[in-house]
């Protein structure tokens, strides 16, 4: 390898670390933490050697391309740049991998459309209900460990949840079984901070069950904020720093992180939906603390590629604990819901096993598919509210990396 390709490789790596240190990350564990600097100064000083060597700058929006998937990576950027044009997203970033294997990163557009601040694969978006699948793994420790039992009531972990006509359990929480309501008009942009998991509950605690949980299938943010305060009541400590020690730190996931509203988050997007003229313009202020689990992370697609491995093969999690995850629950009347806990489960043209999930949120949308059989991942994040992320669009994007 020549001296200039050396630097180069090295220059990527430089551009990935946004930490000089080990301090803590804003969110992570709680608003008090530490903001870390930007390894700026390294970067710089890398940048101008390679400059001084007749080399041009690399171009920070792309994080990464394989060489032999060149013709795929140019075929997937006409199809994102045309999406962008037509549904005129400020903002989008990508990642596909192949099991470990990371093929292609790129950020397309702007975080920042007030200050011309391009999208890079650093940029962090909300990552909305695809934050489920991650305060699922989390789940799926508890289970592991014998802390947690799926079955038992919840108020076996969270004794101040309000008895109600029927018991509740996690599983049905986890599978949008358990009768627990949505969001009502526009509650899910409440800027209203909750200091605590359990003052989250208070929203709708205090509701009526829907229907007697395990008979009908009625998708619930809310019910993943139960499951939040379960974790809470099965682990003895606080969820966020539950989730860091269990889930973001074991698996390197240094760009996830609960979206604080108050703390500078380095490289945090900013959001955007449009008007009722169609215009993109500015999201509204939001705290998502009343829905962690739910909805209310940050997260890179490089970051996902990461997660979403460590579900492809046991490991992180045992092969039983990763069916249990992936297999479709059944209403009690043994009618399957195409959903488990924190995933979806479906099969492609091909008759191979997706596991996927969508996210929505004030400023962000996210799809997160796993294809189990040729283990392709895709993740694509947007920050505007309408941008279409979906199992299609990944779907036409995988294909293109068969």
């Amino acid at each position: 390898m020549t001296f200039r390709k050396v630097l180069f490789t090295s220059v990527q790596r430089i551009w990935r670390v946004d930490t000089t240190d080990g301090s803590q990350a804003p969110g992570r564990g709680g608003p008090a933490g530490t903001v870390p600097r930007p390894r700026v100064a390294l970067a710089a000083g890398a940048l101008l050697l390679v400059a001084c060597d007749g080399a041009a700058a690399p171009d920070p929006a792309v994080g990464h391309v394989a060489e032999e998937y060149s013709a795929a990576v140019d075929s997937a950027r006409a199809i994102l740049d045309s999406l962008i044009a037509a549904e005129d997203i400020p903002g989008l970033s990508v990642a596909v991998g192949r099991g470990s294997e990371l093929i292609w990163s790129e950020g397309f557009g702007f975080s920042d459309l007030t200050h011309d601040v391009k999208v890079t694969p650093l940029t962090r978006f909300r990552i909305g209900s695809v934050s489920k699948p991650y305060t699922a793994a989390a789940l799926a420790h508890l289970v592991e460990d014998g802390a947690l039992d799926l079955d038992a009531p919840v108020r076996t972990y969270v004794p101040s949840w309000p008895v109600k006509r029927w018991p509740i359990t996690t599983r049905q929480l986890a599978g949008h079984l358990a009768g627990i309501r949505h969001y009502r008009g526009m509650e899910n942009f409440s800027a209203v901070p909750y200091p605590t998991v359990l003052s989250g509950l208070e929203i709708f605690q205090d509701d009526t069950l829907m229907s007697e949980p395990g008979t009908t299938y009625a998708y619930s943010s809310y019910g993943w904020n139960l499951v939040s305060a379960v974790i809470e009541g099965a682990s003895g400590e606080p969820f966020l720093d539950y989730m860091d020690r269990m889930v973001f730190e074991p698996l390197a996931m240094t760009h996830s992180t609960a979206d604080w509203v108050r703390p500078v988050i380095p490289h945090r997007t900013r959001f955007y939906i449009r008007n009722e003229d169609g215009e993109v313009v500015n999201a509204p202020y939001v705290d998502n603390s009343y829905k962690w689990a739910g909805g209310g992370f940050l997260s890179t697609p490089e970051d996902i590629l990461l997660f979403a491995n460590a579900h492809l093969e046991p490991g992180y999690l045992e092969a039983e604990t990763l069916e249990m995850l992936f297999a479709s629950q059944t209403r009690l009347d043994g009618t399957e819901t195409g959903y488990g806990l924190g995933w979806r489960s479906t099969t492609n043209d091909h008759g191979e096993a997706i596991v996927s999930h969508t996210g929505g949120s004030v400023g962000g949308r996210t799809v997160m598919t796993l294809n189990r059989d040729n283990g392709l991942i895709v993740a694509i994040v947007a920050n505007l509210s309408s941008a279409p992320m979906s199992n299609t669009l990944a779907a036409r994007i995988e294909a293109l990396f068969r």
